[in-house]
């Protein structure tokens, strides 16, 4: 395995993140517990979960994930080996059964309160912003529109989330699904009140998806905060499961087509392009995905998930494969008559 460390501290974490929010939908509690020994026996020492989690989000099975990992915490001792990350859900209807007091004082106390019972443990190590509270583009929307209504409240949060830092209940503080005026935001707050700094930002990035790298790249590479890339293979697309009509019958788009983001024309033909690199060089397409994303010098880790062992093993193994510059040139050509299908 390889490792990086958290931007500003020194935090070792593997450049591959175990990413879980299959467990307790897709996945068992047994075969969450599977992922994770195997994870850790591979150097992987970085756990990501949500509040939110599984995925669908719905009243019944909210915080299942969570919980899933913290059993696996009381079996197995592991806590001093692991760092963990959580997230707290933004407003919207489909959180609605979670809480409608958005990011408040009293939902973001009350939030931790209940992932640290859910993880059984007394503290997480990175807690990040599941998505914005206001009206703007995430998850691959587009045509921004403009809320007037939203108040500024990015001091607030952070005053709300220093507090839980001094508790000792948070180490440090991220955010996801943002763009980059909200991330400057939350870095101006920081350095003009001397409030937490933001470390990371967990957003998606793929190679049919790489927003990222039109001006939050460079916000992350001159401002050091890190990206950790979530759906690194498009929800399995990049696997080239999909186009190869040899996806079962539990896998996620097969279970869940309303997730059409990576599911387009364009995306597919995209993919269709990437596979023939991959075949040309003799790799696997799931492993030039994820080499892709590895190698980027602003992407702090990789959020890996898997509904299967066999994926997972090749998920972490991709972190000993290198992509050479002619491959790199050829991935960028489809990009350039394929940009962003996904996005």
């Amino acid at each position: 395995m390889k490792y990086t460390t958290l931007p500003h501290t020194d935090i070792k974490v593997s450049k591959i993140c175990l990413g879980s929010m299959t467990w307790g939908n897709q996945n068992t509690e047994a075969e969450g517990h599977e992922q994770l020994n195997y994870a850790l026996d591979k150097g992987v020492n970085f756990i990501d979960s949500a509040e939110l989690y599984p995925v669908p989000a719905n009243a019944e099975t909210q915080g299942k994930t969570s919980e899933i990992i913290g059993s696996w915490l009381k079996k197995t001792g592991h806590r001093d080996k692991v760092i963990l990350a959580s997230k707290i859900a933004g407003t919207g209807d489909y959180t609605a059964h979670i809480r409608t007091n958005g990011f408040s004082p009293e939902a973001i106390k009350a939030a931790i309160s209940k992932e640290l019972k859910r993880l059984q443990t007394d503290y997480i190590d990175l807690y990040q912003l599941h998505w914005p509270e206001r009206n703007t583009n995430r998850f691959g929307q587009r045509l921004y529109k403009y809320d007037a209504q939203w108040e500024d409240n990015f001091n607030s949060i952070l005053h709300s989330l220093d507090q839980e830092v001094k508790a000792g209940r948070i180490r440090h503080v991220g955010i996801s699904n943002e763009n980059s005026w909200g991330t400057m935001r939350y870095l101006e707050e920081h350095k003009n009140h001397n409030l937490p700094r933001m470390l990371t930002i967990q957003n998606a990035y793929s190679m049919l998806c790489r927003t990222f790298e039109t001006d939050l790249a460079e916000v992350a590479l001159r401002e050091n905060i890190g990206l950790l890339a979530y759906s690194p293979m498009a929800f399995g697309v990049l696997s080239g499961k999909y186009i190869k009509g040899k996806a079962e019958d539990d896998a996620r788009l097969t279970l869940f087509p309303r997730f059409a983001r990576y599911s387009s024309e364009q995306a597919t033909e995209a993919t269709k392009r990437y596979m023939e690199i991959a075949e040309a060089h003799n790799l696997s397409l799931a492993a030039l995905s994820l080499a892709f994303v590895n190698q980027q010098p602003f992407v702090t880790s990789t959020i890996v998930g898997a509904t299967k062992m066999h994926q997972l093993e090749e998920n972490i193994s991709s972190i000993d494969v290198t992509l050479s510059n002619e491959i790199l040139e050829a991935i960028d050509a489809v990009h350039n008559d394929i940009p962003n299908p996904a996005a």
